[in-house]
């Protein structure tokens, strides 16, 4: 009986040094410190998180975890929440049986960023940090840049942080200026907006064309850095000066370039990652940003255009390896609600096995089907999908190979299976390889609602004669093949609708045993 080479996986000790294309899982906290609130029979704090949820994260091969919504928030902004008819509107489809309780405020209208005395406070924190540590887990924090929330120290004490209205403004666009009582003062003060939508009226607009609000936030910044290894940045590009002059008519200087500079060097390696869109995650990159969201991905794989997807995988490698990849997330409808069962598994091996970061949301794997607003301290209970956790299962075992974070990516031409048959534009196809070692990951997916075939072109140069074994490592498929053949005319595929394979290709050396090489 033969015996083949399966792809090496990581040990604890080698993820916690791992640096390209890292795995990153998105915990919903106060959510998740409800339920276990119920199980422990009193308020559960950061610090209650059990080792055996930290054992299950780091086990299932991710090295970082973000805790979404561990700041400080106020009652005024959660007032707001309370009381905005649309916001409740949305807050009673995801939780039928909802209470006044269960709505705490927006986790992003923040009035102190230090972690919120219901969560256990700083000391609370850092205790699960050091925990995180013995996990080989690395801990990422929120950051809001745009805005803060009504109650927030600098309202009182640096109304000039804030960007400021008058009467008119406030007469003419109610919807993006409020009124507001300090000790000292009656104020007009902008709502936090972007410039396509009326303000949030849980938050205060910050001022980036005053330098002192630049310098607030970058100290807010070195403080937060001595907390947690990272930061996701929300909405990073509505301060860009470009965009904050778009929005309030006002000159600013650049801040993240500035900012990013000073946290990295106090805090070498600490990582940003930046919330934009609007086609300007190249110049965040080049700002300072480890990573920045690649909405584009999502967009066309929600579409079902798989030339479009093949297109966008054609970008530059040093501009694809900053990317966060993701199906969903706190902001994005569940991809279990918004994809069909197969085409979700198909979009998922494209997302999550191409270079860049790798962002999972809690509840993906289970299917879950309800977005929970971050306002909300509660979730509703829902079934789970066994196919998706078998899915989700076989997919996180696979990327657990170091060759799919420190090997080489490269996007692989398909032709067409006969002349005639347009169905070979539905496939995307990328390897990854070590330049020194004939082992190699090949995916493959029909991107497409119809069966398709082609034959997908290796790279001549990196396939031996003799015979190659091809292992699904997302399916039961196994294959042989002849070197050869596969050098000549490539390797033939037919696949069913929205069909993935995951194959791990080793050379066989002999009828008898295959290669023991190891990634």
């Amino acid at each position: 009986m033969r015996k083949f080479a399966r792809l090496a996986l990581y040990s604890r000790e080698e993820r916690s040094t791992m640096k390209n294309f890292p795995l990153l899982y998105q915990l919903n906290t106060r959510v998740y410190l409800t339920e276990l609130s119920e199980s422990l029979g009193r308020e559960a704090a950061l610090d209650d998180i059990p080792d055996s949820k930290l054992q299950q994260i780091a086990d299932s091969g991710f090295d970082w975890l973000w805790l979404l919504s561990v700041w400080q928030t106020g009652p005024a902004s959660q007032q707001v929440s309370r009381s905005n008819p649309e916001w409740r509107a949305d807050f009673q489809r995801t939780l039928p049986d909802l209470k006044e309780s269960d709505i705490a405020g927006s986790g992003f209208a923040i009035t102190d960023y230090r972690v919120h005395k219901n969560l256990g406070g700083d000391e609370s924190l850092a205790k699960l940090r050091e925990r995180l540590r013995k996990f080989g887990l690395r801990l990422m924090l929120d950051f809001v840049p745009n805005h803060t929330g009504l109650g927030h120290k600098w309202v009182e004490a640096d109304p000039e942080f804030y960007v400021a209205g008058t009467e008119s403004d406030l007469l003419e666009a109610p919807q993006n200026y409020t009124r507001v009582k300090t000790k000292t003062a009656d104020l007009i003060l902008a709502y936090g907006r972007d410039p396509y939508f009326s303000g949030w009226p849980d938050t205060l607009q910050l001022n980036y064309a005053n330098p002192a609000t630049q310098e607030a936030m970058v100290g807010e910044l070195l403080r937060i850095a001595e907390q947690c290894d990272g930061l996701r940045c929300d909405m990073a590009m509505l301060v860009l000066p470009d965009v904050f002059a778009r929005t309030w008519g006002m000159q600013s200087n650049p801040f993240w370039s500035e900012a990013t500079r000073r946290v990295k060097e106090k805090v070498p390696n600490f990582t940003f990652m930046a919330e934009v869109y609007w086609d300007m995650e190249w110049e965040l990159q080049q700002q300072g940003f480890d990573f920045t969201y690649d909405k584009r991905l999502y967009d066309r794989l929600r579409e079902g255009n798989a030339r479009a997807v093949r297109e966008h995988l054609l970008a530059d490698l040093d501009y694809q390896s900053k990317m966060a990849r993701f199906l969903e997330n706190h902001d994005e409808p569940r991809v279990a609600a918004t994809f069909p069962l197969e085409m979700h598994q198909a979009a998922a091996v494209i997302t999550f096995l191409s270079p860049g970061l790798r962002f999972f949301h809690e509840g993906q794997f289970e299917g879950r089907q309800k977005r929970i607003s971050p306002h909300l301290v509660r979730g509703p209970v829902e079934p789970r999908s066994d196919a998706l956790v078998s899915f989700y299962d076989r997919l996180l075992k696979a990327l657990r190979s170091p060759l799919l974070h420190q090997g080489q990516w490269q996007l692989l031409d398909c032709s067409s299976a006969w002349e005639g048959n347009a169905s070979v534009e539905n496939f995307i196809c990328f390897n990854w390889h070590a330049a020194e070692r004939e082992i190699r990951v090949l995916v493959a997916v029909n991107y497409s609602s119809v069966w398709s075939q082609c034959y997908v072109q290796l790279p001549s140069d990196a396939i031996s004669e003799g015979e190659w074994q091809l292992k699904d490592e997302i399916g039961d498929a196994v294959y042989e093949r002849d070197g050869s053949e596969l050098r000549a005319k490539g390797l033939y595929l037919d696949m069913p609708p929205w069909g993935a394979h995951v194959f791990s290709m080793s050379k066989v050396t002999s009828k008898e045993t295959a290669s023991t090489a190891s990634v």
